[in-house]
């Protein structure tokens, strides 16, 4: 008899066969969410984090990618890409946000995503990258191979949300974007990550 578990969607399931080049990709929230969820580290099911105070509204599928970690590796990214005061990764998994074309409800799956570029944030002195990518056989975005490909416009609504989705009227922001880069540089970060969550956690790469 097959006993029933339920994988970790952070330790349980590979970043991917062909990563960097295609990776899964654990989905938390969707955009009509109002609630911002994460996946608990210990139990690996979705919890609530906090409800979205304010108008931002996440523009794309969001989530991470499995079993990649941000710290040395990615820090190290950070600093050669330029960044001057950053003091370690945020010991997270790896952020990603997946362009869809198509009205997906409801977080807590898994799919396979391209990665075509991502936004180097700088938040409070650690590395937090973000990935974007495009889900594997999308009608509208599927083609993309690189960033330079989405319209101006799009980039600069994606860079908005990731620096306003954390602040508050009368706060002062915390995090900035370093740098916009390319589909290269965005697997340099994954491989980075991978490294990171081998060296913390240990498994091959």
């Amino acid at each position: 008899m097959i006993p029933n578990f339920k994988a970790h969607p952070w330790h349980g399931i590979s970043a991917g066969e062909d990563a960097p080049n295609v990776v899964n990709t654990f989905i938390e929230i969707v955009p009509s969410d109002t609630i911002k969820y994460e996946v608990d580290k210990k139990s690996g099911y979705l919890k609530v984090d906090r409800p979205q105070k304010f108008s931002n509204i996440i523009p794309a599928l969001y989530g991470f990618i499995p079993r990649t970690y941000c710290h040395e590796e990615v820090k190290k990214l950070a600093i050669r890409e330029g960044a001057t005061d950053v003091s370690e990764g945020d010991h997270d998994p790896l952020d990603i946000l997946v362009l869809c074309s198509h009205n997906i409800h409801s977080g807590g799956l898994l799919m396979d995503a391209i990665p075509i570029g991502g936004f180097k944030m700088i938040d409070k002195g650690e590395a937090d990258d973000k990935i974007v990518a495009v889900m594997v056989g999308d009608q509208v975005y599927g083609h993309m191979k690189d960033i330079s490909e989405l319209p101006q416009a799009e980039v600069f609504r994606l860079k908005h949300y990731f620096l306003t989705y954390k602040n508050l009227p009368y706060e002062e922001a915390t995090c900035r974007i370093e740098e916009i880069y390319g589909a290269e540089h965005a697997k340099e970060v994954i491989n980075a990550s991978l490294k990171d969550y081998s060296d913390k956690f240990g498994g091959s790469l």
